[in-house]
């Protein structure tokens, strides 16, 4: 480029102070205008034929070098599978949780179990205090044996055929009621013994000895740990694609642990308030490892489709007006191979790959390293990349 500058700096120069050459000031009249017009013009046609014999000269002493291949990764596209998963925040709840309660309330004269104790099913874990059924039974047992004696004299009179019926009727009468609310306060005296219903783990006190409990109020809350659950909230737009039965991948990033079960319930309502419904997948505690509210992380597999043409999606570029493309090699003898760009069609994608709906066929060569220094028609050399080798 040097001594083509310096070629045409001489003959600019040769052209301008060689004897007889013609003045640069441009006449006034319109005739010398025409005249001064006509004179450059041949003087650039001469000029632009210079330039090309020099450069036909330049090139035969300096001819460009051929630019070595790129070199480049390459994969060849095959029909697969493609399975697309999503992740979703869930958390691990008792499936089996019972508050116990007293029947009958009172104030609780012991607690025999705590928090963080296991207890077996049929378990005393607390007695209420009777004192006022006691006295109420007393009263009753002490009326009953009156009325007991009362009826016992009616009896023999009226056997006799000695007072009225209706006095003997009333008698009995007493005595029976008597004996019903003996037999009431009985029951309800064996309620003082609060008994567990299930076998588990004492998850919460709700109450201390010496408070005083009402009917129904719970006392302790126990916790089957060995049957758990995870419980996760999914968009309503995966309703279609996700289903009793799935199997699904959970981890518990604290406890560094992985599981694959099964989904065990699809929530039948959608929550207004942030358009989700609740998945759940029953699961062992894991010898109580899995704790209630501890973190899971849910990876469920929302869509599936066989025999499909799939690329890395980091190996797609794009072009100014949103064209998507790729290059493929193709081998135009034994030795060179250059690449083509090919435009193409997105289908579904995945955190790191894509169906491809167009633009490639089964067996193309594409390029998946080394593409950002290519251009359509770049001699290439390809180097197949393989499953064992590091991307």
């Amino acid at each position: 480029m040097k001594t083509l500058f310096t070629i045409l700096l001489a003959t600019s120069l040769l052209f301008s102070c060689r004897p007889g050459a013609k003045s640069d000031a441009i006449p006034e009249d319109l005739e010398g205008k025409k005249k001064y017009l006509a004179e450059r013009k041949a003087d650039l046609r001469a000029l632009e034929a210079k330039i090309e014999q020099v450069k036909g000269e330049i090139l035969e002493l300096d001819p460009p070098k051929e630019k070595p291949p790129i070199d480049v990764n390459t994969m060849v596209v095959k029909p697969q599978e493609f399975k697309r998963y999503i992740k979703a925040e869930g958390r691990i709840v008792g499936d089996d949780v019972v508050n116990v309660s007293s029947d009958i309330g009172g104030r609780i004269t012991s607690l025999t179990v705590k928090e963080g104790q296991y207890v077996k099913r049929g378990q005393l874990v607390a007695t209420t205090d009777m004192e006022t059924l006691e006295r109420q039974r007393t009263e009753i047992e002490t009326s009953l044996s009156l009325a007991t004696t009362v009826y016992e004299r009616q009896k023999r009179l009226w056997d006799q055929n000695i007072g009225s019926e209706l006095q003997f009727l009333e008698a009995k009468n007493n005595k029976e009621r008597l004996e019903k609310s003996l037999e009431t306060l009985a029951s309800q005296t064996k309620k003082k013994n609060v008994y567990a219903p299930i076998s588990g783990v004492v998850d919460k006190e709700f109450m201390k000895q010496g408070e005083t409990a009402s009917p129904g109020m719970p006392i302790i809350q126990i916790l089957n740990t060995n049957k758990v659950k995870v419980v996760t909230d999914l968009q309503e737009s995966l309703l279609g694609s996700i289903k009793r039965g799935d199997y699904v991948d959970i981890h518990f990033p604290s406890l560094g642990l992985d599981i694959r079960d099964r989904i065990t319930l699809i929530g039948r309502t959608i929550d207004p308030a942030n358009r989700t419904f609740k998945a759940e997948i029953n699961c062992s505690s894991r010898n109580g490892q899995l704790k209630p509210n501890l973190l899971a992380e849910v990876k469920l597999n929302d869509f599936t489709q066989k025999n499909v043409l799939t690329i890395p999606l980091e190996v797609i570029q794009e072009e100014v007006g949103g064209e998507k493309y790729i290059y493929i090699v193709e081998n135009k003898s034994d030795t060179i191979k250059t690449v083509r760009k090919s435009y193409i069609v997105l289908g579904e994608s995945a955190t790191d790959k894509v169906i491809i709906t167009s633009g490639i066929e089964e067996g193309d060569e594409i390029v998946i390293k080394g593409y950002r220094d290519l251009s359509n028609g770049s001699k290439v050399n390809s180097i197949p990349l393989t499953e064992d080798t590091d991307e």
